[in-house]
């Protein structure tokens, strides 16, 4: 056995009462680990429970365990310890092509030399489904990636988008049992990966299939997910919602990962049930919500959203009011981003929704920034040098 590493998640809430309490997981990862060279854990202690029809996505850096995970899922990697199971049971020594697993991958892999619906119906074929039936089939699956009437075009005829859905279109053809995908929208430009996240919710609300997506773009976790896996050095540092993920991070790596986040390194000046006082680095207080800090004098790292910030609060129902210095304002269309100095030094963004009323500060002017105590969480500590970065 590898060296052991701490689990990430130990003391970690993971997931939503609404999942734990869902049937018997169709997917479960228990204490999976893997290994290349005997020594560095590539995928350390991965617990894991999915349940039939899911979205889940496995985010995270490059490194990070995601793509090991799912291939080792698909059964293309073999755990070093621990069991995976699909439907209650063990697929550790299940070959890929009995696992009735769809793939899809970000190159897309289709065959040059066939047509569109020869592509689509290739899994059908290899399974000996009558020609009749292989042609309702791939007609449906191809009115489900709208693609109706190419069928008869070679891949090199499509689009790098339209490809792609026909590869979609061959991992589903079959209703296999779960569906993963490995960065399948990576080769695309923003606007053509935008709009194929919408068709892959679009399959997955009308079929039903569970889902298991690997990436490392935050905001394709984020639009798609039922839940997000955030993989950090082949370990899960937290499992949830989207919303749960992006207003509740359990670690200062999945509040720095994912979105983005004001942060201020700190120690813990005194605890109060489910509140606590934090002498910033440059003399600042910050009142925050103790999530994973020590006792009093342990060092802690507060994460505040740029858009949970108010400047000039017209109100006193703030926990934090501190004064600082506009020093940059960049206009960004849909919103504006005011860079600010606080005392000690410390870097402070704020989003402004509406870039309109931008226009009442101007670069230089001192203002009091105030955000609720409920908004700031003190997390983990961050050493300068390993803050993630998104």
């Amino acid at each position: 056995m590898p060296r052991s590493v701490p689990r990430a998640t130990q003391d970690i809430p993971t997931e939503p009462a609404a999942v734990a309490e869902r049937a018997t997981p169709f997917v479960e990862f228990l204490d999976v680990c893997k290994s290349y060279d005997g020594d560095t854990l590539a995928v350390a202690h991965v617990d894991l429970r999915i349940a039939k029809g899911e979205f889940v996505t496995f985010l995270g850096p490059s490194g990070s365990g995601k793509t090991t995970s799912l291939m080792m899922l698909a059964g293309f990697e073999a755990p070093t310890d621990g069991d995976i199971r699909l439907a209650g049971r063990s697929v550790r020594h299940t070959p890929p092509h009995q696992r009735n697993i769809g793939m899809v991958f970000q190159n897309y892999a289709l065959f040059p030399h066939m047509t569109v619906a020869q592509n689509i119906g290739f899994p059908l074929s290899v399974r000996g489904v009558k020609r009749e039936e292989i042609a309702r089939r791939v007609e449906r699956a191809l009115a489900l990636v709208r693609l109706d009437g190419l069928g008869h075009r070679r891949p090199s005829e499509l689009s790098g988008g339209q490809q792609q859905r026909v590869a979609v279109a061959r991992a589903v053809v079959f209703d296999p049992d779960l569906v993963l995908m490995d960065e399948p929208l990576g080769a695309l430009d923003k606007q053509l990966r935008e709009q194929l996240q919408l068709e892959i919710k679009h399959i997955h609300a009308n079929l039903g299939v569970t889902i298991v997506y690997v990436t490392h773009d935050q905001s394709e976790a984020l639009t798609l997910s039922d839940r997000i896996a955030v993989f950090k050095d082949g370990a899960i540092q937290q499992i949830g919602s989207a919303v749960e993920i992006y207003e509740r991070p359990a670690t200062s790596f999945v509040a720095q990962f994912i979105g983005e986040s004001n942060r201020l390194d700190g120690a813990v000046e005194a605890r109060d049930g489910d509140r606590c006082v934090v002498r910033v680095d440059g003399a600042l207080t910050v009142r925050a919500v103790p999530v994973a800090v020590g006792d009093v004098g342990s060092r802690t790292t507060l994460s505040i959203r740029p858009e949970h910030v108010v400047i000039d609060p017209t109100d006193g129902h703030w926990d934090n009011v501190v004064p600082a210095r506009l020093e940059n304002l960049i206009y960004h269309g849909d919103h504006a981003r005011a860079q600010f100095r606080l005392a000690g030094g410390h870097a402070f963004t704020v989003k402004i929704s509406n870039p309109r009323h931008a226009g009442a500060f101007a670069v230089g002017v001192d203002v009091r920034l105030a955000w609720r105590a409920t908004d700031c969480r003190a997390l983990d500590p961050l050493a300068p040098s390993t803050t993630p970065s998104s």
